[in-house]
């Protein structure tokens, strides 16, 4: 697999290394960059076929970053990462172009087979399927803000505006880590 490149894009130096250590015994031919000038510069040296690129890039969007990659190598596969799963990015990121979404923590082999699977194009609309139970009132909330946050392109003025809260209140919110739902078996 050593001409399998693979870029990774990630503002948190110390999981890009970990990551890129990982995926390389795994036979990945890794280069790594920190932010969106970076990624797109490498991204037109070395035409890697395969990226995996961290929602949040600092101030920047990875969301945006996508189309960008795609119109630099048309044939490259997108796993996006992120710490603040929702349903809505997760929709929003394959809209976009992204081939597959993970939730941090995650492990290579997860990476791996996220980048791997699905180059028949098998259906894996998992995503987005609704679950079986209803999400908690918080986690619906959490839901809303981020796809309106993903709506406004990451404008947490707009975004607060739009969902008629301060500002302040908005960022609290989002400096929380999202709403984990509960197992199955609740009593």
């Amino acid at each position: 697999m050593s001409d399998q490149q693979l870029l990774i894009i990630d503002d948190d130096a110390t999981f890009a290394r970990v990551l890129a250590r990982a995926l390389g015994s795994r036979g990945f031919e890794v280069i790594t960059a920190s932010n969106a000038d970076e990624a797109r510069a490498l991204t037109r040296r070395h035409q890697p076929r395969y990226c995996v690129l961290d929602l949040k890039l600092g101030e920047e969007n990875g969301l945006r970053l996508i189309p960008e990659l795609q119109a630099l190598v048309p044939e490259i596969r997108v796993l996006l990462l992120t710490g603040y799963a929702s349903i809505a990015t997760a929709v929003e990121a394959i809209k976009r172009g992204a081939h597959d979404y993970l939730s941090k923590p995650v492990d290579a082999d997860a990476v791996v087979r996220a980048l791997l699977d699905g180059d028949t194009n098998a259906g894996d609309d998992e995503l987005i399927d609704a679950p079986e139970a209803p999400l908690a009132l918080r986690r619906l909330e959490w839901e809303h803000i981020q796809r309106v946050l993903t709506e406004c392109d990451g404008n947490i003025s707009e975004t607060a505006r739009r969902l008629g809260m301060h500002r302040r209140t908005l960022q609290r919110k989002l400096s929380k880590h999202p709403v984990r739902e509960r197992p199955d078996s609740e009593d």
